[in-house]
C-alpha cells in the first residue's frame, strides 16, 4: 500500500466530549504523565452556549511498546464515567477501512483514488459500489473491487440489502458518497451512524436536493459553495464537516458554475476524508468539532 510508505506514525488519540467544568484538562493529561504518555499534540474547545467541552489529544507510543495502553483504559473509564465523558480511544497503526459509493459523475471518485494511491488517504479501500457501470474502469485500473448494483423505482431494499452485505463482510468503518445519487433509507443510515460522509454541490443550508448549480444560476448568486456532512436520516441536513466557496460573475453561464463547482467539490470531500480518517472530528448535536 502507498501510505505504509508516506506515513505510519505509531501514536494513540484520545478524543473527549463532555459537560465543561474547571480541571478538565489537568485531570487528562495528568493520567496521560501517570502512564508516561509523551503528548505530541492536544487541543480542546469550548461551546460556551451549550456548556461542552471537547478535546484530542495525541501521544507517541514509541517502537519500544512501553505504553500499556490496557493498564490506561482501565484508568482512565472510572475517572471518565466520574466526569460524563463520551470517549473513545484510536490508534493511528489501525488502517480504517472505507468503501465509496459513487453514480454517474466522476470527477470526486476520481480525486478520491487518486489521492489514496499518493498515500494522502491513510486508509484501505476493499470495495466501489456503484449504481451506473461507467465507475469501474477507475476501479480496476487502481486494483480495487467493483460492484454494480443497479438501481430500480422496485429494488431499493433489496439493493440496500445487498450493500449492507458487503459492507460488513469487508468491515467497513466508513463510507464516503462521491456525488452518489441515491438517498440512503434511514434504515441503512442507522447502521453507520456519523460513519457516512457525503458531498453536496451547494453552500448549505442553500439549495438543498438536486440541482443546486441551475437555481444558483437562475438566482443570480455572487458566490457558489460545496459542503461535505455526515449523513443522517433527513436529506442534506447532517452535521457540516467542511465547505468553501469560489466567486463568480455575471459572465458566468450556467457551465462555469458547474465548473468551478466540481472543482469545489473535490477539494471539500477529500479535506473531510481526510480529517475523519486522522480522528479530527467530533461530532454532537447538528454540529462538528474539526480539530487543527
Amino acid at each position: 500500500m502507498q501510505f505504509t510508505a508516506l506515513r505510519m506514525n505509531n501514536t494513540a488519540i484520545l478524543l473527549i466530549n463532555c459537560p465543561d467544568r474547571k480541571g478538565l484538562v489537568a485531570t487528562v493529561s495528568g493520567i496521560l504523565y501517570e502512564h508516561g504518555a509523551n503528548i505530541i499534540h492536544a487541543d480542546q474547545h469550548q461551546d460556551h452556549q451549550a456548556g461542552l467541552f471537547f478535546m484530542r489529544v495525541e501521544w507517541a507510543l514509541g517502537s519500544e511498546g512501553n505504553f500499556d495502553m490496557e493498564a490506561f483504559r482501565a484508568h482512565f473509564a472510572p475517572v471518565a464515567a466520574g466526569l460524563h465523558m463520551d470517549w473513545r480511544l484510536e490508534l493511528s497503526s489501525a488502517i480504517p477501512r472505507m468503501a465509496i459509493f459513487v453514480s454517474q459523475y466522476l470527477h470526486c471518485y476520481a480525486d478520491l483514488l487518486y489521492r489514496y494511491q499518493a498515500g494522502e488517504l491513510v486508509c484501505e479501500i476493499p470495495l466501489i459500489v456503484s449504481n451506473h457501470p461507467g465507475a469501474r474502469a477507475l476501479a480496476e485500473f487502481h486494483g480495487i473491487p467493483f460492484h454494480h448494483i443497479e438501481s430500480t423505482p422496485d429494488n431499493k431494499a433489496a439493493m440496500e440489502r445487498q450493500q449492507l452485505t458487503l459492507l460488513e463482510d469487508h468491515r467497513i468503518d466508513l463510507i464516503v458518497l462521491a456525488r452518489y445519487m441515491q438517498i440512503l433509507s434511514p434504515r441503512f443510515v442507522a447502521r453507520y451512524p456519523n460513519r457516512i460522509i457525503n458531498v453536496h454541490h451547494s453552500f448549505l443550508p442553500a439549495f438543498t436536493g438536486a440541482r443546486p448549480y441551475h437555481r444558483a444560476f437562475e438566482r443570480g448568486v455572487k458566490l457558489i459553495g460545496s459542503t461535505s456532512h455526515y449523513v443522517t436520516a433527513v436529506l442534506d441536513d447532517g452535521p457540516i464537516i467542511e465547505q468553501d466557496v469560489t466567486r463568480i460573475s455575471h459572465r458566468d453561464q450556467l457551465e462555469d458554475l458547474i465548473e468551478k463547482g466540481r472543482d469545489l467539490e473535490r477539494v471539500v470531500l477529500s479535506r473531510a476524508v481526510r480529517w475523519r480518517l486522522a480522528h479530527r472530528i467530533l461530532s454532537y448535536g447538528s454540529k462538528t468539532v474539526v480539530f487543527d
